[in-house]
């Protein structure tokens, strides 16, 4: 041994107190040699770890527990069969604590769930799962029958003489297609190399219009749909009334349009209204006014 930890961990550790009277060192320690594993043997249950042998469905929280995920169940028999002894596995589930109970059961060479557990029926179809269809319970105790078996072993024919002509074309095609090594390498080099030169080309002329994409090719489907979207803006807009405004104006200058005539009645009006108030004095001029006032003053 390396060092005395080692040792220790292997149990080949002899403390120097232990004589060869006091038996093993199990017997020494007062303990068992599986350690915690044990600590129900005298019950007859052993820990080990169990592995569930199918998808299942938690009866405490109804959630999935999938195949192959381990726990540590207490082990312990429960019967038998023939010979052969039946186990039962109690664990508890992970998500919920929730107790489940599962025995062997020889005769169908497979596990049952007892309590705590649902199993998770799993049906599919076999050419979906491209497996093969095996016999039931029934056909495989009639090949016995030399004459079933001799029928048997007939359609199986039948079925390979049908299939033949399917199997010998696929293997053809196969060999078409993998009889020039080279000339197919170089074609795959030839259109990698285009690919990378079309996308090249496109992630060029994506960063001349200040794109950080790449853009497709553009296709007669994007064209006409591009054509069909007309982007309405308030610059058309405005462009389009001054435009009738002019066409509606007249093309002499010395002849105002309404409007125009319109906007100095307006400012006629106003004025006239704000001598009269000044007049009246219904309110002190403005700030303005008064400076004005102080400076025509001074230059008098």
């Amino acid at each position: 041994m390396s060092s005395l930890a080692a040792a220790r961990a292997d149990n080949f550790y002899y403390p120097p107190e232990w004589t060869p009277k006091q038996g093993s060192l199990n017997k020494f320690h007062g303990q068992h040699a599986l350690r915690e594993r044990a600590r129900k043997i005298d019950q007859g249950i052993l820990i080990i770890r169990f592995e569930m042998p199918f998808n299942v469905w938690c009866g405490g929280c109804n959630s999935m527990i999938a195949k192959g995920v381990r726990f540590n169940a207490e082990k312990k028999q429960v019967g038998n069969y023939y010979s052969t002894k039946i186990w039962s596995f109690t664990m508890k589930s992970a998500c919920c604590k929730h107790e489940i109970v599962i025995q062997t059961d020889p005769k169908n060479c497979e596990y049952v769930i007892i309590s705590g557990a649902q199993r998770k029926t799993e049906v599919y179809e076999v050419e979906d799962a491209e497996t093969l269809l095996l016999p039931l319970d029934e056909e495989r105790s009639k090949l016995a029958d030399p004459f079933y078996r001799l029928e048997h072993q007939e359609g199986d024919l039948q079925k390979k003489k049908e299939a033949e002509p399917v199997l010998v074309r696929l293997q053809r095609v196969s060999d078409s297609r993998h009889s020039e090594d080279y000339a197919l390498n170089k074609a795959l080099r030839a259109r990698l190399r285009s690919q990378k030169k079309r996308v090249a080309e496109e992630e060029a002329t994506s960063k001349k219009m200040g794109l950080g994409i790449r853009l497709l090719p553009s296709s007669e489907a994007d064209a006409a749909s591009a054509a069909c979207v007309k982007f309405s803006s308030k610059f058309d807009k405005n462009r389009r009334e001054k435009r009738a405004l002019i066409n509606a104006a007249s093309i002499f200058s010395d002849s105002p349009s309404s409007k125009r005539l319109e906007l100095e009645s307006k400012r006629r009006k106003i004025k006239a209204a704000t001598a009269s108030n000044l007049l009246g004095g219904r309110f002190k001029p403005s700030s303005w006014s008064q400076q004005g006032v102080v400076s025509s003053h001074k230059r008098t």
